[in-house]
């Protein structure tokens, strides 16, 4: 066997129409023309669902972020900050990359990331 990629994410949800305006509008994120709450981060799709109405128990992702690749996290948090995104503490530097946390309004966790060091 040999993993070819990574189809999707899974992104759970309350509320999926909310989180359709999160991910598209306030992020920014491609739509897919072929599902109303699937949208691409790079070649990444990241499908909503909401998993109460499958009779699945709700339960946000935690300690598994998604790390969004931004050309710059300072700026990239400024304006997301400017539609009202709160961000968890300081932009993290580990001198390797750069990376701002926050969540979705559902509570996933998600992330700024820039790697500015070489890949060696």
């Amino acid at each position: 066997m040999k993993i070819e990629k990574l189809d999707f994410v899974a992104i759970p949800s309350r509320d999926a129409e909310r989180s359709r305006r999160f991910y598209g509008e306030v992020l920014g994120l491609r739509s897919d023309k072929h599902g109303k709450y699937e949208f691409w981060a790079g070649g990444t799709c990241l499908a909503i669902w909401e998993p109460e109405k499958l009779g699945a128990p709700f339960k946000p992702q935690k300690n598994g972020h998604l790390a969004l690749h931004v050309a710059d996290v300072e700026q990239a948090r400024k304006e997301l900050e400017a539609k009202g995104v709160e961000f968890d503490g300081e932009i993290l530097d580990t001198t390797i990359c750069k990376m701002a946390f926050f969540a979705d309004p559902d509570g996933n966790d998600l992330m700024l990331h820039r790697r500015y060091a070489p890949n060696e």
